[in-house]
């Protein structure tokens, strides 16, 4: 008899996927509407906290008040619901896209092709809203 995938596997299945799949991705965090870590790529490291640090729960804290802000603004603004959050810094770029009542974060290189990145994230973020039972 199979072994069948916890939730938390298949999360952590699709976020490896997505990692490995799309070259330049750095890390990636799956983060609830209440700013709680449900599940990160690579896993968090106490020892090491720069190894990913999308995952930690400050960051996850913060991606959901950005997309709390995102979405009132674009509300307010009459411009439809939020598709996705693409912040540009210097040394790299943060996508977050709406995975029902969470969110997918990816940290990316400054570098990466962006096409491919946001393609795959969407694709990702409808599986997580799946999973999640969305």
């Amino acid at each position: 008899m199979a072994h069948e995938l916890t939730r938390e596997e298949r999360l952590e299945e699709a976020l490896k996927t997505l990692h490995y799949a799309v070259e330049g991705i750095k890390a990636t965090v799956i983060v609830n509407i209440d700013g709680l870590l449900v599940a990160a790529f690579p896993p968090g490291d106490e020892e090491n906290p720069h190894k990913n640090p999308t995952s930690s729960p400050q960051v996850a804290a913060m991606a959901a008040t950005l997309i709390g802000l995102a979405e009132r603004t674009l509300g307010r603004l009459a411009q439809g619901d939020l598709e996705r959050l693409l912040m540009e810094g210097e040394e790299g770029v943060m996508v977050v896209y709406p995975s029902g009542r969470a969110s997918l974060a990816v940290l990316v290189q400054k570098d990466a092709r962006m096409a491919h990145v946001l393609f795959a994230t969407k694709k990702a973020a409808a599986e997580v809203a799946q999973i999640l039972g969305y």
